[in-house]
């Protein structure tokens, strides 16, 4: 299976806005550009929202069926192990493999020294076309590339083997995950890495490295938009070297992690990708969930109530919530409103703080953040929820699909 040079992945935590996420892809093919819509939940989602990678499927089918859509479509079983792979396999086709746990966990000496061996050839400058200067390649790095990072592509390959012994080889798309983790992969790194992997025989065809700069959950890109353009051009530059040096698929691309709504890296990503006519795909996380919340905020009455308790029983659990993210929030709980000044704001007040507008004065990033991350308040309340959804479609799905296709498929590729 080939995943197409454009995908986009993208969450839906109740499984409700599969049509509106799809009719935003299909509105960029109508104008000229195939992008595959991946959907994609975690384990960890699925166990606070109750569902599971069947619900996923279904939803995607069915959001195909009624738009009789014929493009490309995947279901992402995203960030998985060794341990949480079962519960996927049965219906997914794409498989984020996530070894961010492994790296740097030292792997066998015989296998260090076999791929220092092999690769010893390549020490001094290894030029790599499109990239100004020659990459620096010394025994010592090649060495400290093995020690951080074989024992973890080793792990990624034990898992794909896994999953192609159980589904066959042409079944499903591999992406191999390294993005949550502390330090960003140089390119000497990110060119070894996939060395080890093709060595391994694992067939990537995409990777998500972990980037320089802040992803933040829900908020905009936080760091130099300078030294993040040379990176990404840098990574490009490295894969395309690296399909065709390590035999790895010609397909091979970037994927990025958003943590959803990086919008001021999204000029950059074109780019580069205009410049090496380069693939990409890129992954959008809780987006969908937040736009539900402005929806109903929108549609006032019990609607917003809801939305109300929703934040006021998340601004009291403030810790147990952000806890599972805390590299990957920053919020300033001393200006989080209190929930007696919240549940005094009507719904457009409401919607205009949560939604991602960087120019509105009543944006509030601390609050976006929180409700991000509260997914499990709205999951607790359960069938109230999930009827004010459906009770809200029109609405919701509007606003689904406009940040979609307005904020994220637009600059990126229109």
């Amino acid at each position: 299976m080939r995943l197409e040079k454009f995908s986009f992945g993208t969450g839906d935590r109740f499984g409700r806005q599969g049509r509106a996420q799809l009719d935003a892809l299909i509105t960029a093919q109508q104008r000229g550009v195939n992008i595959a819509i991946v959907w994609n939940k975690s384990y960890r989602e699925h166990t606070i929202v109750g569902t599971s990678q069947a619900d996923v499927r279904r939803e995607a089918d069915a959001a195909v069926e009624s738009r009789g859509y014929t493009g490309a479509y995947h279901v992402d079983a995203d960030h998985i192990g060794m341990a949480t792979v079962d519960a996927f396999l049965d219906y997914s086709d794409f498989f984020t493999i996530d070894v961010a746990d492994f790296i740097g966990e030292r792997g066998d000496d015989r296998d260090l020294a076999t791929f220092i061996g092999k690769y010893e050839k390549q020490c001094g400058e290894l030029w790599i076309d499109g990239i100004a200067a020659p990459l620096a390649i010394s025994k010592e790095k090649l060495r400290h590339v093995a020690e951080k990072y074989l024992f973890a592509t080793k792990h990624a390959a034990d898992i794909y083997f896994y999953i192609k012994n159980k589904k066959g080889s042409d079944q499903f798309i591999t992406e191999v995950s390294m993005d949550e983790t502390a330090d960003p992969q140089t390119p000497e790194e990110l060119l070894f890495i996939l060395a080890a992997l093709s060595d391994y025989g694992v067939p990537v065809q995409t990777i998500a490295p972990k980037f320089t700069g802040r992803f933040n959950k829900g908020v905009d890109y936080q760091g130099d938009l300078a030294s993040f353009a040379t990176e990404f051009n840098q990574h490009i530059c490295v894969l395309r070297n690296a399909a065709g040096s390590f035999n790895l698929p010609a397909n091979l691309k970037l994927s990025v992690h958003t943590g959803s709504d990086k919008f001021s890296i999204y000029p950059v990503i074109r780019k580069a990708m205009e410049r090496h006519q380069a693939g990409i795909h890129l992954k959008t996380a809780g987006t969908t969930w937040l736009e539900e919340l402005i929806g109903l905020a929108e549609a006032g009455g019990s609607a917003l109530d809801l939305v109300k308790e929703i934040y006021s029983r998340a601004w009291v659990r403030f810790d147990e919530l952000c806890a599972p993210y805390v590299s990957v929030i920053d919020i300033d709980k001393e200006r989080l409103p209190v929930p007696e000044t919240f549940s005094r704001w009507h719904g457009p007040r409401v919607a205009r703080a949560i939604r991602h507008d960087r120019l509105c004065p009543e944006y509030d990033k601390n609050i976006r953040q929180l409700l991000h991350v509260g997914f499990k308040i709205a999951a607790e309340l359960g069938d109230p929820y999930l009827k004010a959804l459906s009770d809200h479609q029109e609405i919701i799905g509007t606003n689904v699909f406009a940040n979609l296709f307005d904020k994220h498929l637009t600059p990126l590729f229109l």
